[in-house]
């Protein structure tokens, strides 16, 4: 019994109790690494035209519109379009120059469970060979697992409907 609990014990991680308590008779306070409090859309650069954007726990069946902010990139100029091979999952809404890079906005469906990856191609209006691949990665929870927290920069615009067997008006064949 104790072997096949093993697996399912969850795991923590930068969790460290105050100092000045001891285990006995005062209150133990627990404080979490700051990194844990982070709650924005992640954005990695991985090479010099390639970008990870992380954007946490999503939910099947369900499209999300996500933002954030590309840093800089000399390879492309104000007149930013999505490369001619689109994703079937991921769509390019909007790309804005602003300050700190550029914002782009997408629309996002989370059409199975697991860690998914879906890619767009950045390119200039003319710029031939110019482009960026930005790939976003989302943790898709199944219906049964509850609703997820969204980071800051995701935001939930719809449900798809879903086939569940149980609610048909089918009767079979007679």
């Amino acid at each position: 019994m104790a072997a096949a609990n093993k697996g399912n014990k969850p795991r923590v991680r930068n969790i460290r109790f105050a100092a000045g308590h001891d285990s006995e008779g005062s209150h133990s306070h627990v404080h979490f690494d700051e990194k844990l409090h982070d709650s924005v859309v992640m954005v990695t650069q991985e090479s010099d035209s390639s970008f990870l954007v992380k954007v946490g726990f999503l939910k099947i069946l369900h499209k999300y519109e996500i933002t954030f902010t590309l840093p800089p990139v000399h390879r492309l100029s104000k007149d930013i379009r999505e490369a001619p091979v689109p994703s079937l999952h991921l769509k390019l809404l909007s790309v804005v120059p602003v300050p700190e890079g550029y914002s782009v906005k997408c629309e996002y469906s989370a059409h199975k469970e697991g860690v998914l990856k879906e890619e767009m191609l950045l390119a200039c209006e003319g710029g031939v060979g110019a482009y960026v691949r930005v790939t976003v990665q989302a943790r898709v929870m199944d219906r049964h697992h509850g609703t997820p927290m969204l980071l800051d920069g995701v935001k939930c615009v719809g449900a798809e409907l879903e086939y569940d067997s149980e609610h048909s008006d089918w009767h079979g064949f007679d």
